[in-house]
């Protein structure tokens, strides 16, 4: 599977004063990160823009930022509902862990005997810990992605599990 080199970090969901700042809900693990980045992405056509970040903080559990080049409330209201982009290269992401988008469409086979239960669709995360939705052919499961069920991930084959009966087949 082929890694996307541009990953989503955070939605423009509005606009921040008259200045032209935006406000972000972020997509990361925590807003400090979004608001870490020096520069953000923009999608248009396929191609990605990278637009310098001027400054960046997080208020409550938001971003406010200042984008170069929107230097009006005109310019940052355009940008609403507008997904931003962060390098791969730009995370640091910490031993064992993962990018959601390299997770999804990953199968679950079982550690023991080798079965392929379904296909990852969904990553949640609901506090405790990160929940795979599995496409199986009993419909979606879901999984708590937890030492005790996932033995290993290998992202060019599979995540490897061992499972309760019930919880992705019945």
């Amino acid at each position: 599977m082929q890694k996307k080199n541009y990953l989503e970090c955070g939605i423009i969901i509005n606009t921040h004063g008259v200045g032209g700042d935006v406000k972000l809900e972020s997509l990361c693990d925590t807003p400090n990160i979004l608001a870490s980045f020096k520069k953000i992405y923009f999608c248009e056509g396929g191609e990605y823009r990278a637009v310098k970040v001027l400054r960046a903080s997080v208020f409550k559990s938001f971003v406010i930022a200042k984008l170069e080049g929107v230097d009006n409330m005109d310019k940052a209201m355009a940008l609403k509902n507008t997904t931003v982009y962060a390098a791969r290269a730009d995370f640091k992401l910490p031993e064992g862990s993962y990018f959601i988008a390299d997770l999804i469409g990953l199968d679950v086979i079982d550690n023991i005997s080798g079965k392929v239960y379904g296909r990852i669709v969904d990553v949640q995360n609901k506090g405790a810990s990160d929940i795979y939705v599995v496409s199986t052919p009993d419909g979606e499961r879901m999984m708590p992605a937890v030492k005790e069920f996932v033995k290993k991930t290998d992202l060019e084959r599979g995540v490897y599990v061992e499972v309760i009966p019930g919880m992705l087949y019945d």
